[in-house]
């Protein structure tokens, strides 16, 4: 098996997909990775298709630039919009990121499962297309409007955003749901509010795990893993608040201001 060192790729239309590069070190700490965070474009759910995958394309193309191996679309609304552009485009494994919905309409027992995302996301015809699949469950669907924004602004545990995460989840409280989909990798890092008011049974779901173990099994697949069991360098890349971005990655390397 070759040593394969060219970093990972990945790109959100902000902070948020940290998330999943989160995830992914820490089930692939050898491997290189370079993050773009498109912050002064975000958020993508409130734009058109086209528009996204003008800004998907923008950036995939950014990463390939910098040698990127595979491309990580660590956005959900890029990946229901333009994903399928992307791989119809671009010759290199690309992995998407969809909301979670399988393993909570599998394992529901109320038969309710709520799905917290962005305008993008739920309006998408993939999105749409994947809750027929499960015709006895009922999707609870909520946009989560200024989620996103406040999230990128910093204001992570405001009474604002607090406020809007009440408004939205206690009708689907109400209504009995079982499972919380969180169908935005931005949303994970609510979780610490969430815990507050949402009730101790009823379980919370993120996408970034499955994909880290999808983008471990595309590259020993297709024999792009970096074997040399040396720590892999990080880089991330924002066009927008340095300062916040640094505050999202904990240390984990040093973010810095890229015009894209």
């Amino acid at each position: 098996m070759k040593n394969d060192t060219r970093p990972l790729g990945l790109f959100d239309s902000g902070i948020g997909g940290t998330t999943i590069w989160h995830a992914i070190h820490k089930l692939l700490p050898y491997e290189n990775t370079i993050f773009l965070g498109d912050s002064i474009n975000a958020p993508y759910g409130q734009r058109s298709k086209e528009e996204i995958i003008e800004l998907s394309k923008k950036n995939t193309e950014l990463l390939l630039q910098q040698n990127a191996k595979i491309i990580i679309v660590a956005c959900n609304t890029a990946t229901t919009n333009a994903v399928s552009e992307l791989r119809n485009t671009y010759n290199i494994p690309i992995i998407g990121i969809e909301p979670a919905i399988k393993p909570a309409a599998l394992h529901t027992k109320t038969g309710k499962v709520g799905v917290l995302a962005t305008q993008g996301t739920l309006k998408s015809k993939k999105y749409t297309e994947a809750q027929t699949l499960y015709p006895n469950v009922e999707f609870i669907n909520q946009i989560g409007y200024g989620i996103v924004q406040l999230i990128e602004n910093g204001d992570l545990y405001s009474a604002e955003l607090e406020g809007l995460l009440k408004s939205y989840l206690t009708p689907m409280i109400e209504q009995n749901i079982d499972h919380l989909v969180l169908g935005c990798t931005h949303y994970p890092y609510l979780l610490p509010v969430l815990k507050k008011f949402l009730p101790s049974t009823l379980k919370v779901i993120d996408s970034s795990e499955a994909v880290a173990k999808r983008t471990l099994k595309i590259l020993d697949e297709n024999n792009l893993l970096k074997t040399d069991k040396l720590p892999g360098y990080s880089k991330f890349y924002t066009n927008k608040d340095v300062g916040i971005l640094q505050s999202f990655i904990n240390g984990s390397g040093i973010a810095e201001k890229l015009d894209f």
